[in-house]
């Protein structure tokens, strides 16, 4: 998949990753390519400073712990973390549908 289509969609993904319990950078990498079947499966250049602009935006909240003598991130949704999935679901939704009524609606009239 091309990354220019993830444009604007990017952070609604990451935090839908985030939904059922906290994750590491790495895991929430894969949990995103897992959900796509593979076909979303962003270099971490793109994961870190969108999780880093969430965090900032107080969408999600990261504590560090470690793990196996490493020192890892671990990311969580927070309350407004939760309304901005919430929201950004409902005009996916809202947008999918009108982009797909367009598509299999019968020819557009043509003007002259």
């Amino acid at each position: 998949m091309r990354a220019e289509v993830l444009k604007g969609h990017l952070d609604a993904l990451l935090l839908a990753t985030l939904e059922d319990g906290p994750r590491h950078g790495c895991a929430i990498k894969e949990a995103l390519c897992e959900a796509t079947g593979g076909k979303l499966d962003l270099p971490t250049g793109t994961i870190y400073p969108a999780l880093h602009r969430l965090e900032r935006a107080g969408l999600i909240s990261g504590t560090w712990s470690v793990v196996a003598g490493r020192r890892r991130r671990t990311y969580k949704l927070t309350v407004p973390g939760h309304e901005a999935l919430a929201g950004a679901r409902q005009s996916w939704q809202e947008f999918a549908d009108t982009i797909s009524s367009a598509l299999r609606s019968t020819p557009w009239p043509a003007t002259n």
